[in-house]
């Protein structure tokens, strides 16, 4: 008998505490420098009938920021905020995200925090979702800094790893 009301006395707590864990908010990504990143990439996929949400996206860097992206195998472009987005709009309309589907999820991260800057080294896999190929991977270098009460990204650089230039020591497994 006792051991029957020890065990529903335990069963009790364990769903009361379950419950409750159900219930507590997700952590604010907004918190760490990982999280900005994790959101980051959350938010420029784009499920197949789907768009993103570019003023969500806007909204995780800081006015000025920077973002330099190869273009080619010799070249890289600079962007300003919105001139990245612009270009990023560009390539989903010219690929038909929104009817095909496209993602770009982190594989690794390589983060280093100090006080109020931090840098998250990042090998991502991109592909269209209707794709049969593997993904293509790319390295980003991601500079965020903490003002007021959450982290921003300032700056983002991308290149392509390749045979000459393979993935970072920082981003193998």
């Amino acid at each position: 008998m006792k051991h029957s009301i020890v065990m529903v006395v335990l069963t009790a707590c364990l769903c009361a505490s379950l419950a409750h864990a159900a219930e507590a908010p997700a952590a604010d990504p907004l918190q760490s420098p990982e999280g900005v990143v994790r959101e980051l990439y959350r938010l420029v996929c784009v499920p197949a009938g789907g768009d993103t949400d570019w003023n969500a996206v806007r909204a995780l860097f800081i006015p000025e920021a920077v973002i330099v992206l190869r273009v080619s195998k010799d070249a890289s472009s600079t962007f300003t905020l919105q001139g990245w987005i612009d270009d990023f709009i560009a390539f989903n309309t010219k690929a038909k995200s929104s009817e095909r589907g496209f993602e770009e999820k982190i594989v690794r991260m390589s983060p280093m925090v100090f006080r109020d800057i931090a840098h998250v080294l990042v090998l991502y896999e991109a592909r269209m979702l209707d794709w049969t190929r593997p993904a293509s991977q790319g390295v980003d270098s991601i500079e965020l800094i903490r003002k007021g009460d959450r982290w921003w990204i300032a700056a983002i650089t991308n290149d392509l790893p390749n045979e000459e230039h393979p993935v970072p020591a920082a981003l193998k497994d």
